[in-house]
Formats: structure tokens, sequence, C-alpha cells
């Protein structure tokens, strides 16, 4: 099977279309993974080089929610019609949302790995302006003409049909990682977080906040410059800077608790990095990470600062419990593997081909 693949370059989802292109390749599909954003970083480039059912195609086109990316918008919608006649693809994997409502001539799956609108919701607690209305329309034709919209959650996947529904067809995929990737190794005391400093979703400042007050020093590992330009700097942390992929994983496996303090996240594969490496969670109490992670982390509102010094000097100081909800967490890490989710996409896949055409049922059954 041949699918035309999106993908940006920037944070979760180049991680989620790399596990996943790879984690294919056991289903022999081939895929054509078409760039947008930023140009491929060097470990980028390494990571996919790796990968032979993978042939990459790069642009630099501007995303749907940067700053006045309409013409670039259009320009990578006449691209990706191109790559997919060139590249004879089957199937369609969308990880935008612009594009879907172009005239494609094969299925299309589309992912939502965050909107616009529900960060504004969970973040900013508005709505956006009309500056956004665009945006909103836009991403309401792409995510209403896809054969089928899949989310890494529950969660998610009602936010899509909140604000953009009703969708044709949809459906939860969980997003998954390589096990083997990550280890448990020694642990050190010391409070982990990860992400892009940038995004005000990811909390990392009330974290940085409270760092004074904590038992433990605190690292933090990202991006802190926007794709736009701005810097955001943390006092009171170390900042690790932007880290490998490896030098990540030995961060994980060092730090005994990992700490997320989220408004807003989909899916989050930094905290499943994390409880494969054997770190006690404290995750900011929203729906999406309950969903996940359930009883096996601790979860805290996102504003209230105070429970969450409470919650991290309670781990710091009581080494049982936090080894306990260390294992617990790894435990149900287990879930959430590369190889499961590429099995489920294989499953979708199938079922879009076999819609188009009944003989795709049993050539791909």
């Amino acid at each position: 099977m041949k699918i035309l693949m999106t993908t940006d370059t920037i944070g979760g989802v180049w991680t989620y279309a790399i596990e996943l292109s790879r984690a294919l390749a056991a289903h022999e599909v081939s895929v054509a993974l078409a760039t947008m954003g930023t140009p491929l970083s060097p470990d980028q480039r390494n990571a996919v080089s790796q990968l032979p059912n993978v042939e990459v195609f790069e642009s630099q086109y501007r995303l749907e929610w940067m700053q006045d990316p309409w013409n670039d918008v259009a320009q990578a919608g006449d691209w990706l019609l191109q790559l997919a006649d060139q590249t004879e693809a089957e199937l369609v994997h969308l990880n935008g949302y612009a594009h879907g409502a172009l005239p494609w001539r094969v299925p299309t799956l589309m992912v939502g790995h965050s909107c616009v609108l529900s960060w504004f919701a969970a973040v900013r607690r508005h709505a956006p302006g009309p500056e956004w209305d665009r945006y909103r329309d836009e991403v309401r034709r792409g995510l209403q003409a896809a054969d089928l919209v899949v989310a890494p959650t529950s969660a998610m996947l009602d936010e899509l049909d909140r604000y953009y529904g009703p969708l044709r067809a949809q459906r939860v995929i969980f997003n998954g990682v390589t096990p083997d990737n990550f280890h448990v190794g020694k642990k050190e005391p010391a409070i982990l977080a990860a992400g892009r400093l940038w995004d005000e979703a990811k909390n990392v400042a009330a974290l940085a906040a409270v760092a004074p007050q904590l038992l433990w020093p605190v690292h933090v590992a990202g991006d802190n410059q926007h794709p736009e330009g701005k810097r955001n700097e943390l006092a009171h942390v170390e900042w690790l800077g932007w880290l490998s992929a490896p030098e990540m994983a030995d961060q994980f496996a060092r730090a005994a608790i990992y700490a997320l303090p989220a408004r807003y996240e989909p899916f989050g594969l930094s905290v499943l990095e994390a409880a494969l490496s054997g770190c006690a969670l404290v995750l900011g109490d929203i729906a999406t990470l309950r969903e996940l992670w359930g009883d096996v982390a601790w979860f805290v509102p996102p504003d209230d600062q105070q429970q969450l010094v409470e919650t991290l000097q309670l781990l710091c100081g009581n080494s049982q419990r936090r080894q306990e909800y260390a294992e617990r967490a790894r435990q149900r890490a287990q879930v959430f593997t590369a190889a499961r989710m590429a099995e489920h996409y294989h499953f979708a896949y199938q079922e879009l081909l076999a819609e188009r055409s009944p003989a795709a049922v049993k050539e791909y059954a």
C-alpha cells in the first residue's frame, strides 16, 4: 500500500509521523512524507533517512495556524495534489486540516492533533478574534470533507466535533512510541518538564513560578523560540535547551518526577515518554490527560500553584509513593505503542480503500 502523509516539522506531529511511518513498515505500507513549516533539522533528516519505507518531499510552506498563511496553504495544496499523482498514492493521510477539501482522487484520513479554537478555549478562556474567522472556515471545510477524522483522544475528538462538526466519520486512535527507545535509569532528585516553552498551553511558566519553593531543582527541555520569532525566557529553572531524541531519553531516564501542569494537551507524547522512563507523573487536570492516565498520575488544576507545590513536595519527600506511581505509569504506558498505533491505522486505511473499491477488500484483507 502506498500513502501520502503530510506533517509539519514543529513539535509532536513530526515525532508522531516518524513513529507511525516506521511501524507501518510491518504492514508493507510505503509512505511519501510531505513536510511543511520549517526546514528539516539535521536530526530530523537523520531520523527519516533510517526508514526504508519512507520517501521525503520537503517544503517550507507556512502552516494554517501561522500568520498570513493562506497563499502558502493554497500553493501547498497544489503541490500535494501533484505529489499524490506523482507517487501514485492510494490514500492520503493528512495531519493538518485545510487541505482536506482539495479534490483528492483517493480516500482521505485526517488526524486532529490540536486546533486553534480549542486552544483558545482552554488557554485564553475566550473565543479567538475575527482574525481567526478564515481559519475556522477553512478547518471546518477540511474536516467535513475528510472520509475519516481521527483524534488521539476522545476528548480531542469531541472538541473537533463541537467546533467544526458534524464530521462524516470519526474514530479515536491513541498515539504511540517505540518502548525500546526509553529506559529507566538511576533516578536523581530532579523534576523534569519538556515541551515548547513558547506555547502557553504547556503552562511551564507555572512550574517555573513555584520552583523556588520546591525541594528539588526543576529542569526544562525544549525550544524557547516561537516559529514567528518570539522568545520565552524562564527564571528559577535549569533550561536544558533543545535536545536530540537520545539526549531527551537520557533526561527522562534520570528524572524522578515529570511535571506538566498543562492547560491544553490533546495527547502529550512527552508524558508517554516520561512514563516509559519510570517517572512519577504530575499533570494538569484536563480531560485529555485524565482520559489517558486516570489513576496512575497526580493531577493538579493548571491555575492552582499552591496545589502544584504541595503535590510536588509530597512526591519529592516520599520515595515509596513516588516509586509506586512511577511503576503504575510505566505499566499504563505499555498500552501506547507505535506497533499498536500502526495496526489501528492500517485497519482504518483498509476500510477506506474497501469503501472506494470492493476489490480492495480482497487485496488488503
